[in-house]
């Protein structure tokens, strides 16, 4: 057997397909695009490059399976059913998607089964809940009954990211395939197979062909043409803020509505009397899940001044014992995806020690890591000014910046101090004071004296100001993919 780390011949790859109208097929141009493992840096699997026309009978899919009997007809309970039965079928496939899942994206072993898993939530939830959204009645008069409902956008196009294509694939389709709608998804090329094997496994479970349609390809040809596409009812994106303008200008034109999660440069807030033997493993794995390729990572940490030193001393000795390798190693983390992303990292570190920035701590890669792997070391800065680029910029990386802070004002002020607003997490013993930062910082998630929740398919999650806007997640994702109708029915 071919191990991981050997080089691959183009007849060894393997091949997988897109799927539209519950056909397995290539790019009508026969074009396609390697896969590469960022562990190796090697090719070993190829996707289909589809393009417009690809993007065009796809759409007619869905369109045609929206209308169909075998979907519209069926109530939101066996909606469920079938969801549940997907869940269950990824659960029995647990082990070889969890592998894929981390070959494909880099992230040690442990995260990706946690992928897998989180997946598995997902569709389970969605499948209890599918029959749980309800209108209401409203009281307009005795003559008449005025009621809302919920019904389907119609054809949803998703356009999911590299970093988490397993668990983002999941918390769209699950919550618009209960709603009853119809799913165009346009995965990353960078890393996408755990989508195309799950909605292989879709069909098995019952959900009819055509109402979940996969398009692989480049974010330009087929991410683009599908965007713009006259046809479709709804956008939902997740990714990075210059690609969401995009996405936002193409629903606009087709006056429809959109989801856009587009990423975050997170708080963690530490004030004086914080448990720092229970917050810093909490803030140092929320910056190494991933290699840091999260949007939700708190990458900035706000430190009171009198726990500056302590902190400081602590995530010393903490990140120089980090270990960076490849997937199978299952170490501290992995590899970036790709290496522009390598080129990226290591650009904002470099500009930030050229500024003069000290670098508290950094780990390092291990001596087996795979020469061709897109590796980096995790790395702590501080203090970082809070106008300096690792303060404001989304550096999607294992690198976390240090600020202190005097008051709670401050520690506010600078919290609310970049264009994002995503996540926040804030370390106190003092509730009143937890309560009144919660809500004077803007974010669409706070936790407190906690982070992320694990994973918190329950609840909620999207931004403020350029983090996007719409939610995902909990019931919340329900209604983003519906829409409201009111009946007023004259019965006099």
């Amino acid at each position: 057997m071919t191990g991981y780390g050997a080089a691959l011949s183009s007849q060894d790859l393997k091949k997988y397909k897109a799927l539209v109208g519950g056909e397995q097929c290539e790019a009508s141009s026969g074009e396609t695009i390697d896969m590469i493992c960022p562990s190796t840096g090697l090719p070993f699997a190829t996707i289909p490059r589809c393009s417009a026309a690809d993007v065009g009978r796809a759409v007619s899919c869905a369109k045609t399976a929206l209308a169909s009997s075998d979907w519209a007809g069926l109530s939101a309970g066996e909606r469920g059913k079938r969801l549940y039965r997907l869940s269950e079928l990824l659960t029995q496939n647990r082990e070889y998607l969890a592998q894929l899942e981390a070959r494909d994206t880099g992230k040690p072993l442990a995260q990706g089964y946690g992928d897998i898993d989180a997946a598995i939530q997902y569709f389970a939830f969605y499948a209890g809940a599918a029959d749980k959204i309800t209108g209401e009645t409203l009281p307009i008069g005795v003559d008449f009954l005025a009621m809302t409902v919920r019904e389907p956008h119609g054809v949803v196009v998703s356009i999911v990211p590299w970093n988490y294509p397993m668990q983002i694939f999941a918390r769209v389709a699950g919550a618009a395939l209960a709603m009853g709608n119809t799913l165009v998804v346009k995965p990353s090329e960078d890393a996408c197979l755990t989508v195309i094997e799950t909605a292989n496994l879709a069909l098995e479970a019952g959900i009819p062909p055509g109402v979940l349609n996969i398009l692989t390809g480049l974010g330009e040809e087929a991410g683009a043409a599908l965007s713009y596409n006259p046809e479709i009812d709804f956008i939902t994106f997740t990714g990075s803020l210059e690609v969401g303008t995009m996405i936002q200008s193409a629903a606009a034109r087709n006056h429809i509505g959109c989801t856009l999660e587009l990423g975050g440069k997170s708080p963690q807030i530490i004030f004086e009397d914080a448990d720092l033997n229970k917050a810093l493993p909490v803030i140092k794995d929320c910056i190494l899940k991933n290699a840091g390729q999260t949007c939700s990572a708190g990458s900035r940490l706000l430190v009171h001044q009198s726990r500056w030193e302590e902190v400081v001393d602590t995530l010393r000795m903490s990140f120089k014992s980090l270990v960076s390798g490849s997937y199978e190693a299952n170490l501290d983390l992995g590899p970036l995806i790709n290496a522009a992303q390598v080129r990226r990292v290591n650009a904002f570190c470099d500009q930030a020690e050229a500024d003069g920035v000290a670098l508290i701590g950094e780990g390092t890669i291990a001596p087996a890591a795979p020469s061709e792997g897109y590796y980096t070391t995790a790395k702590v800065y501080g203090p970082v000014p809070i106008d300096h680029a690792l303060a404001q910029d989304e550096v999607f990386g294992p690198v976390l910046s240090l600020i202190p802070f005097r008051t709670e004002e401050e520690a506010v002020r600078i919290a609310n101090g970049t264009p994002y607003g995503l996540v926040a997490g804030i370390w106190t013993k003092d509730i009143s004071r937890a309560t009144r930062v919660a809500k004077a910082v803007r974010s669409g998630q706070v936790f407190v004296n906690t982070y992320g929740a694990g994973g918190g398919v329950e609840l909620p999650f999207g931004g403020v100001k350029k983090s996007g806007h719409g939610r995902e997640k909990g019931f919340e994702a329900l209604k983003e993919f519906s829409v409201l109708k009111t009946i007023v029915v004259n019965h006099a």
